[in-house]
């Protein structure tokens, strides 16, 4: 079984079975008791916690990630940085991955494969907006739920793995299909990485296959690198044109030829589901080097002239027959028809042309439109492209504005007209914050451009009430309706103290150099799997060196060990008075110490010496006569015993064996009392 699976982490998450293994975490399924919810746990492997670049990045990106606030994106509740284990915990999806489902599918339909990735770019979108880029995207990490949502997973890993090394093995073959060739030289990432990787997903979607393939994976990179792919029609000829063009356009090999951003393809995507039968008439990086191949061909099949010079010579050897006038006039008859001919029929050919073009008509006027009344009206006139633009003035979705202007101009049929949406994914800057402005002005400088501010007060070297930090930065560019944090400075209000080194040590001895530096909490754990002494720590969280708050709560973990046994000698002072047989009684942490049991005469040995054999610290009783006389606490380490109690001894004294006949009859409850006096219960 899994080390973890059944235990309960950090007191408070239940692990339930593991239903995920990756290269680099495993995937738990668990149960939140504190917020009564089921939640998926991602738990980083052991052979990670020693790289310490590696844990700084992962506490930035799993930081940036819970940020991330979508319903395409799988969310992340809680992260823990601990020296000893490393998690974050995000919502539960009970659903299948999106490879599972092709696998199902084989091919899917275009329309399914639309709404997919458009969920899949929506998600992309918000993430790189936020400056997470997520370098890992395909149908493995994309959760599909039963109502057709998405939601995308693994944020960041990608950008872990690719740290540690460059190199490609086979244990990269999972995504080493869908990665961008960029990616795959170990080049510079952005968001147009993801779109690239979304262009292989649609492809497989379309198609049923994936555009390369090979027995390895370093094949199946260099495929990425230097081939191209089949059109996606040459193996499903079911496949739009223009739903061709938006897959090719996201996998060209140069970032520079594919789509800018999500926002970019998701307007061809709209347009293309708005009028399947668009063309957008892009010309990729193979179409122009096809062209230039054909160039070339037909440069080369050109006839070659002889030299004229060397015709004038032959043409002066060869006999010139004589021709008759009659035949002369006949020939230029014929000559003259055929030059008629050629007039006329260049003059139909050229009507043919004219007529064939498209023809100028005046731009419509679509402002004031939604989308598809623009389109409806516009009946593939002319081709849209979109911007969007934010107004209060015009209900959300009409068209703002319109370039060229409706009745401006006349244009021809198939030209491109931009119209300007009034859409809340327009987008603003995030507006410079000045570190000594109010909170009220903070709040009116966000909300002049469309952005929800959230102020959040946290402790920082600033002094209090100054702004700390913005997030995202002053610059970004951002949708409006985003939520802008504002890091609001308190003031220093904690101490900052060095971690001790305390491996090594006792607990009591780990406890002690906590307080010397000024810690005022620890918890103390035991690690059974793990040999040593008694009580010795064998790890600290956190590391030894780190400068954390003094009110910070230090886990110091054990091992348990055994104590290996010691005597411990104690002096007994008995009743001097008594000069008859006592029963002395030792009990060791409540049983009876045998070697210890006898009879002693006190009046003979005042001072009665025994030696009790202790693994750890204790308490002993000693009895007199089955009285409670003394007791003691045993100090295993020092080998020590202080007395803690000390009782009276008083001797039972026996009854008179007749009662005077005039005397009442002993009662129960006399007998009762009686013993009660002996026995001092």
């Amino acid at each position: 079984m899994d080390k973890y699976t059944g235990k309960k982490l950090d007191g408070r998450y239940e692990i339930r079975e593991l239903i995920g293994v990756g290269g680099m975490a495993n995937v738990y399924h668990c149960y939140d008791t504190i917020d009564a919810r089921e939640v998926a746990i991602k738990i980083l492997k052991d052979e990670f916690l020693d790289n310490e670049d590696f844990i700084r990045r992962f506490k930035n990106e799993s930081k940036a990630i819970a940020v991330l606030n979508h319903p395409n994106i799988v969310r992340v509740y809680d992260v823990s940085f601990g020296d000893m284990i490393q998690y974050i915990v995000m919502e539960y999806i009970d659903g299948i991955t999106l490879k599972e489902y092709i696998d199902m599918q084989k091919v899917l339909d275009w329309k399914e494969t639309v709404h997919l990735t458009t969920q899949i770019l929506k998600a992309l979108q918000h993430a790189h907006e936020n400056g997470i880029v997520h370098r890992d995207i395909k149908p493995h990490n994309i959760m599909l739920l039963q109502d057709g949502t998405i939601k995308v997973t693994d944020f960041g890993i990608a950008r872990f793995s690719s740290n540690a090394t460059r190199t490609m093995t086979e244990q990269a073959i999972g995504s080493v299909h869908y990665i961008a060739p960029e990616q795959a030289r170990g080049e510079k990432t952005d968001g147009k990485t993801d779109i690239y990787s979304v262009g292989v997903m649609m492809y497989e979607m379309l198609t049923g296959t994936l555009p390369f393939d090979a027995d390895s994976a370093v094949s199946v990179a260099l495929m990425q690198l230097q081939a191209n792919a089949k059109r996606p029609r040459e193996i499903n000829p079911d496949i739009p044109e223009g739903l061709e063009e938006i897959t090719i356009k996201a996998m060209q090999k140069n970032p520079d030829d594919r789509y800018h951003s999500a926002v970019e393809m998701l307007s061809d995507i709209e347009r293309f589901r708005l009028n399947p039968s668009i063309r957008f008439n892009y010309v990729f990086s193979t179409d122009k080097n096809q062209a230039k191949s054909d160039n070339v061909r037909k440069q080369k099949a050109k006839p070659q002239y002889e030299d004229p010079d060397d015709n004038v010579n032959d043409a002066y050897e060869e006999d010139v027959p004589v021709r008759s006038p009659a035949l002369s006039a006949i020939k230029g008859v014929i000559i003259a028809a055929v030059i008629a001919l050629v007039v006329f029929g260049g003059l139909a050919l050229y009507q043919g042309y004219v007529s064939s073009q498209p023809k100028e008509v005046e731009v419509p006027n679509f402002v004031g439109m939604t989308v598809s009344e623009a389109n409806a009206q516009n009946n593939g006139q002319f081709y849209f492209t979109y911007v969007s633009r934010y107004s209060d003035d015009i209900p959300a979705d009409s068209i703002i504005e319109q370039s060229p202007a409706g009745g401006s101009k006349k244009m021809k049929e198939g030209s491109t007209i931009e119209l300007i949406i009034n859409s809340a994914d327009t987008d603003v800057t995030v507006p410079y914050i000045n570190s000594s402005i109010g909170s009220e002005e903070i709040v009116q400088k966000l909300e002049k451009v469309n952005l929800v501010p959230k102020i959040l007060y946290v402790e920082s070297d600033q002094s209090a009430m100054k702004v700390d930090s913005v997030f995202p930065p002053t610059g970004t560019s951002v949708k409006i309706g985003s939520t802008v944090y504002v890091f609001v400075s308190k003031g220093v209000t904690k101490k900052v103290v060095k971690m001790p080194a305390i491996k090594g040590y006792t607990a009591e001895e780990a406890v002690a150099a906590l307080k010397d530096a000024g810690f005022t909490q620890y918890n103390i754990e035991y690690d059974d799997s793990v040999e040593g002494g008694k009580d010795e720590v064998i790890r600290q969280n956190p590391l030894q060196g780190s400068e954390i708050p003094e009110d910070y709560k230090i886990t110091i973990v054990c091992t348990k060990g055994e104590n290996k046994e010691k005597s411990v000698g104690i002096s007994v002072d008995l009743p001097s008075n008594v000069t008859t047989e006592v029963r002395l009684t030792v009990l060791v942490d409540g049983a009876i110490d045998q070697d210890n049991t006898k009879t002693v005469i006190p009046a003979y040995s005042p001072n009665y010496n025994l030696s009790v054999k202790v693994k750890d610290n204790a308490s002993v009783i000693v009895l007199l006569d089955d009285e409670r006389y003394r007791e003691y606490s045993v100090n295993y380490d020092n080998g020590s015993a202080q007395l803690t109690n000390s009782y009276s001894y008083s001797r039972a004294t026996e009854a008179p064996t007749e009662a005077p006949q005039t005397e009442a009859p002993v009662t129960d409850a006399d007998t009762n009392s009686s013993t009660e006096a002996v026995y001092g219960q």
